[in-house]
Order: structure tokens, then sequence, then C-alpha cells
């Protein structure tokens, strides 16, 4: 999973321009820090993710809107949703 929400969240480089946004100087590289949790509920085992997403360069709400962008595009989101808890936090 971590490796793939990495892939959907490098989608991050593309999409500026599908979002109407000036794209990001290449020096400033957007970072991804993912924390996965294995817990339990009802006698079972749950996995929950939080994502720690640092796009340099770009204001909050464009940011945000690219982070919100990447996530309905990742394949493993799409495999994953509404299965594992997933906090998307802009650092």
């Amino acid at each position: 999973m971590v490796r793939g929400v990495h892939q959907g969240l490098g989608g991050l480089a593309i999409q500026p321009r599908q979002a109407d946004v000036e794209a990001r100087p290449e020096d400033e590289t957007p970072v991804v820090c993912t924390e996965v949790d294995l817990g339990t509920n009802d006698g079972g085992f749950v996995l929950r993710a939080r994502l720690n997403v640092s796009l340099p360069g770009l204001d909050r709400e464009a940011a945000q809107a690219l982070v919100d962008a990447a996530h309905q595009l990742c394949p493993y989101s799409k495999a994953t949703r509404g299965n594992i808890d997933v906090v998307i936090n802009l650092v």
C-alpha cells in the first residue's frame, strides 16, 4: 500500500497542468511520509494510514486541491477506499 500511495501522489507532477496552477520549480520536491497502523476491530485486524504531504512552492489551497485530486486518481486509493481508514495531512 505504501508504494502505491507514493505512486498515486507521484501523479502530483502532472496535476498542476490539469488543476490550472503553475508547476513547481524542479528543486522544490514533494515529500510524502507514510505511517501505517495495524489495529484490531470486532475480533479482526484493520489497517489505518496517515499520509503527511509537503508540497513546497504551492500555496495551501492549490496544494490541497492537488492532494485531493491525487487521492482520487491513485489506483490503490480506489481499490482500498472504504476498507482502510486514510487521513491525508498537508504539512
